[in-house]
């Protein structure tokens, strides 16, 4: 996610973003986020797209649990803690099966310039127990993949990451670098300009994508994507 200062406004729907905490509730945990605006502008507050895909995972829309995820541009990192705490939080009827959450990790990824904010909302968020298997990790797309095994991932997840243009080329990278032919990609996103359909049409040549949720309310779709002639869902 870009960091881009913004100068301070008095609009009514930014003002959410000046709040130096936003507070939401996901997989029966109080999430306490905090926010910078000011310094580090938009990668720093929490956008509608992160609070409609946190919903999205909490309905269960996807498998977790023993499964192995990445969040792409995290900025705050709510998306990323939302799912470790439904991927590692092990139900008391499940204790008797913890091989069942083995293979269990979430990695929560930003540019190196985020990563002590992203950091100190993780830590401040997670329990132990579900840090000791979620890492935050510097990614900046195009440019590190190295540092990362191709199709590494179950589920690669993005809220509100599509909105440079200039950055397309160097996602589409990433995500094929990142995804196996079992991989499941969801986007969550508002489409504000037609740049964002333009970048729908790059992703849907290298993969089958699907709307699946649209919330009215906050006007944000979640967008499926997969490697082309896989078979198996998630």
């Amino acid at each position: 996610m870009a960091l881009v200062p913004y100068e301070e406004t008095t609009e009514l729907g930014l003002q959410k973003f000046h709040k130096p905490l936003a507070t939401f509730s996901f997989a029966n945990h109080t999430i306490q986020i905090r926010q910078d605006w000011r310094h580090l502008g938009v990668a720093a507050v929490v956008w509608d797209a992160a609070i409609v895909l946190s919903t999205y995972l909490e309905m269960g829309a996807v498998e977790l649990r023993g499964r192995s995820a990445v969040e792409l541009g995290a900025g705050t990192g709510l998306v990323g803690i939302v799912a470790a705490l439904l991927a590692l939080t092990v139900k008391p009827w499940l204790v008797h099966c913890l091989l069942f959450f083995s293979g269990a990790h979430v990695t929560i990824t930003d540019r190196k310039v985020a990563l002590e904010f992203l950091k100190s909302n993780v830590q401040a968020n997670l329990p132990p127990h579900i840090q000791s298997k979620t890492v935050v990790k510097e990614l900046t797309w195009g440019q590190n993949l190295g540092s990362f095994s191709p199709g590494e991932f179950d589920l690669i997840l993005g809220a509100d990451i599509i909105y440079l243009e200039e950055t397309f080329t160097d996602l589409l990278q990433t995500l094929e670098h990142l995804c196996s032919n079992h991989s499941v990609i969801l986007l969550a996103c508002r489409i504000r300009y037609e740049r964002d359909n333009n970048f729908l049409a790059m992703l849907e040549r290298q993969f089958t994508v699907r709307k699946v949720h649209y919330d009215p309310e906050k006007d944000v779709y979640i967008y499926e994507a997969q490697k082309r002639n896989q078979k198996e869902d998630l």
